[in-house]
């Protein structure tokens, strides 16, 4: 059993669109066309079963609509494809919506502090954290910075922290292991107890154009540096992802498995974390 904790999905209407636009801000290629069942297609050729989608309210206006969609996609696929709801934090309704996720059967949501242009620690995010713990909704955050967005910072460290301090005890996972391009402050937060991906973070970027990029601007993670962060949170706290579209989920999977885990370890990383968090078994 393979489980991808991290992939993105857009309407077919729009979905050529939508990866031209992150394309050209990324410099990247996608590695799919977008859609569901594009994903379902990668899924099937790199030995995947079960993809978590991770939809982005980029304004507050699409908030009703996409929580709408992802119900329907978990209706749709059952057993292959699971979304979870969204939340912008300037969406005015945000209270009773998170209840309205929780009861549409979502098992979370899904922030992405850049894209939203808010602080993961500021008070509009901080009163949707608290709730989704009282609703026992997991909530899992872009962390660190994005590759579409250079020099932006919403979501560092220092600002996960503190959130978590704020919040207290909740669900809370952060994707691209910790903190994208800030690994070197993640194992700060090992004692806050958050779960974290393996989205987009490994070996490292494949350009669309290499002549665009740096060599050491295309550097992720090497196989030492994230095994010490596994040893530092533990496997049990790793969930593999692959960022689909953004990543080969075949590449990716074959990467973790090359990786010197015992075969539990492997086993929590590629599945059993995920099926704990979903609630699946």
């Amino acid at each position: 059993m393979v489980i991808d904790f991290h992939t993105h999905t857009f309407p077919d209407r729009i979905a050529e669109r939508a990866l031209a636009s992150l394309s050209k801000a990324s410099r990247t290629f996608p590695f799919t066309d977008g859609t569901n069942d594009g994903l379902l297609a990668s899924m099937k050729t790199s030995g995947i079963d079960l993809s978590v989608i991770l939809p982005i309210a980029t304004n507050p206006g699409q908030v009703e609509k996409i929580n709408g969609s992802a119900a329907g996609i978990n209706s749709l696929f059952p057993g292959k494809l699971i979304s979870v709801g969204c939340m912008h934090p300037m969406y005015e309704d945000w209270y009773d919506e998170l209840s309205r996720i929780r009861d549409l059967g979502l098992k979370g949501i899904k922030i992405h502090p850049v894209y939203q242009g808010v602080d993961i620690d500021d008070p509009l995010f901080i009163r949707i954290l608290k709730r989704c713990a009282e609703l026992d909704l997991f909530v899992i955050t872009h962390a660190g910075k994005d590759i579409g967005f250079p020099g932006v910072d919403h979501c560092s460290v220092t600002m996960i922290r503190h959130a978590i301090e704020e919040t207290g005890p909740f669900r809370f996972i952060l994707a691209h292991m910790g903190g994208w391009k800030e690994w070197e402050d993640v194992p700060s937060l090992a004692d806050t107890g958050v779960w974290l991906d393996t989205a987009f973070s490994t070996d490292h970027i494949i350009p669309a154009d290499k002549e665009e990029w740096e060599q050491d601007e295309l550097a992720m993670l090497d196989q030492d540096t994230f095994m010490h962060l596994v040893k530092i949170f533990t496997p049990e706290k790793i969930l593999f992802g692959t960022d689909s579209p953004w990543s080969d989920q075949k590449a990716s999977l074959d990467w973790i498995r090359k990786l010197p885990l015992a075969e539990n370890e492997r086993e929590m990383i590629l599945h059993e974390n995920a099926e704990n968090i979903l609630g699946i078994h």
